[in-house]
């Protein structure tokens, strides 16, 4: 038709791939040190409807899986709930669960390969949005076609198992994500989550028979970020007394307005790892010691703790057991007092907002550990 511009397609045009290679992580070595981050679960109070409670705590998961964090602890900072929904009802869409266990809940799932949640995660109405949320697509969401020595799995029944396949006493059947069952042996109960090794390697891909090891195997042995675990606290402290490692934490960072500028404590670590800090070196006109910038560099357990949007100071005020000891400011209890942000121009940072801020603060000294 006269005065319509061609649009046809010439002949020899060249189809460029726009499309993003897909990030691959590939581990370096054993890797004993870890990172922790620990928050509340009250952060989602301020969120007015169910839909926007779900999006948040998978905002948090996509935080740890994207920055490799090793625990999350979610613990109860004793600020209750007095929202409203959108329909005008008191938490009427989450009134059995409280946002502590709520988010515990999401962070679990979420972090769960997908072919195993409907065993363990029975039919649960606070996981009715959850589809909504992106996956967070870690090194243990491995694809069916996908080679790795170690996989996740859960056990089944022997009257799970199909009539054809005989399995012999002593053993369990475990479903890790590929065609065929694999089985280990030991007499495990049903549904049950366990991590698994094949004897062999790419050359002899997968057996039947597996061996069971430790969560922490796959990070320990060949140094793959292998999830998050979830743990909750019944207040702040507990953070601290019931850490899993033993030792505990050996250093420990508390993030608040209030705090030193992370640049600064950046810098020193920078100097540190170049050799160029001498103990005479200071920090926001405070006095710190050459070895507690090291200490920080070279950690085995790093625990990045977040407050709510009422801060830190209200979880120890409602901590019982700190306040019997005389601890009087949140400063008090951790290695490190940090403002992530200074000179922020809205008048508070949110939670979910300074949980990413705060890992990728610190994901340069991170790093720097994983290649020492």
């Amino acid at each position: 038709m006269a005065g319509t511009k061609s649009k046809k397609r010439k002949r020899d045009a060249v189809d460029e791939d726009t499309s993003k290679p897909s990030a691959i992580f590939n581990p370096t070595g054993p890797r004993k040190h870890t990172l922790s981050v620990a928050l509340p679960g009250s952060f989602l109070n301020n969120a007015h409807s169910f839909e926007l409670k779900t999006i948040l705590a998978g905002q948090i998961a996509r935080a740890l899986a994207v920055f490799g964090v090793d625990e999350v602890v979610i613990f109860d900072d004793g600020v209750k709930d007095d929202t409203t929904d959108q329909n005008g009802d008191q938490r009427s869409s989450m009134q059995s669960t409280s946002a502590h266990d709520f988010l515990a809940l999401l962070l679990s799932y979420l972090e769960t390969p997908p072919h195993m949640r409907r065993r363990l995660f029975p039919m649960n109405p606070d996981l009715r949005k959850a589809g909504l949320l992106p996956s967070l697509d870690m090194p243990h969401h491995l694809r069916r076609d996908e080679w790795c020595q170690y996989r996740e799995g859960v056990t089944l029944s022997r009257a799970e198992i199909n009539s054809n396949r005989q399995l012999s006493p002593g053993y369990t059947s475990v479903d890790v994500g590929l065609e065929d069952l694999v089985e280990v042996e030991a007499e495990i109960p049903p549904n049950t989550r366990i991590t698994i090794k094949f004897p062999g390697d790419i050359t002899t891909r997968y057996e039947s028979i597996v061996e069971a090891v430790a969560p922490s195997a796959p990070r320990e042995q060949a140094g793959w970020y292998w999830g998050y675990e979830v743990r909750q606290a019944s207040m702040i402290s507990d953070v601290f007394t019931e850490c899993p490692w033993e030792g505990g934490y050996d250093i420990s960072i508390g993030t608040s307005e209030r705090g030193q500028p992370i640049q600064e404590v950046l810098k020193s670590c920078l100097q540190a790892s170049n050799g160029k800090l001498s103990i005479e070196e200071t920090i926001n006109g405070e006095a710190n010691t050459s070895a507690k910038i090291k200490a920080l560099c070279n950690y085995s357990h790093l625990l990045l703790v977040f407050g709510g949007h009422q801060g830190l100071e209200v979880a120890l005020r409602n901590d019982s057991q700190l306040r019997g000891l005389g601890v009087e400011q949140p400063a008090e209890l951790f290695d490190w007092w940090i403002n992530l942000h200074p000179g922020q121009s809205s008048r508070t940072i949110r939670t979910e907002e300074a949980i990413w801020l705060g890992l990728m603060a610190f994901q340069g000294i991170v790093d720097t550990r994983s290649k020492l």
